[in-house]
């Protein structure tokens, strides 16, 4: 009977950000109580320079939320339904139009050092997988910084344990994978987390950033003396 449950669940979110992905944000709002998108907002102080990645960028309330911020962010979907919906809302918010990509996280359509900074708020676990993850190292600038929501964690009111109830109901509360640290290593990023409170909420950050290549030590020239030789 679990196994039939997660998957449905499974089906339902696949088809929530698919073919019904008009009732996305309805759904996100009843599940939060109205604070999905401020959930999400959450992550913008911990974005650096100016160039920002969406990774899912969704029906697109994090751009709008970026480029009211002063970022200058690209969005990236593989659902062509939620690109409709995030062209319509930046146009609809008056911002300065976001470039909008469809396009698969483990293959990312831009140069190596393209952005400051890639985002994600409350992806599904592309997020994990290892091509993702080096993708994401791959178009950040050498000290560049990787912000992704993976969760929340409520507190004691009746409210915030309702929803934690539906939340652990439905799996969005499974923990990283194992290994994701090993993972991220190998992507060349150093994991950090974070915690902002939201009002019910602490929202849980994972903040990744790229290792900084240290420069190589000159070689010795053909007159320098070795180490072990006399002084």
């Amino acid at each position: 009977m679990a196994s039939l449950w997660r998957s449905f669940i499974r089906t339902f979110f696949r088809l929530l950000y698919r073919e019904m992905a008009w009732t996305y944000d309805l759904v996100a709002w009843l599940v939060s109580f109205g604070q999905w998108t401020a959930w999400g907002r959450a992550v913008i102080p911990h974005l650096q320079g100016r160039r920002v990645l969406e990774l899912a960028h969704g029906p697109g309330h994090l751009l709008v939320a970026m480029s009211r911020a002063g970022f200058a962010p690209v969005g990236l979907d593989l659902s062509p339904q939620m690109g409709r919906l995030a062209h319509k809302r930046v146009w609809g918010a008056g911002s300065s139009m976001p470039a909008l990509v469809r396009a698969r996280a483990q293959a990312l359509p831009f140069r190596a050092g393209s952005f400051d900074s890639v985002v994600s708020a409350f992806p599904t676990e592309f997020i994990f997988d290892p091509a993702t993850l080096k993708e994401m190292a791959r178009v950040m600038e050498q000290g560049g910084r990787a912000a992704v929501v993976v969760g929340v964690v409520f507190n004691a009111s009746l409210p915030a344990r309702l929803l934690k109830r539906l939340y652990d109901a439905t799996y969005q509360q499974e923990p990283p994978p194992l290994g994701l640290a090993d993972a991220l290593a190998d992507a060349g990023l150093t994991l950090e987390r974070e915690r902002e409170r939201v009002g019910m909420v602490d929202v849980l950050i994972a903040v990744a950033k790229k290792q900084t290549r240290q420069p190589a030590a000159p070689r010795p020239g053909p007159g320098a003396a070795s180490s072990h030789e006399p002084g």
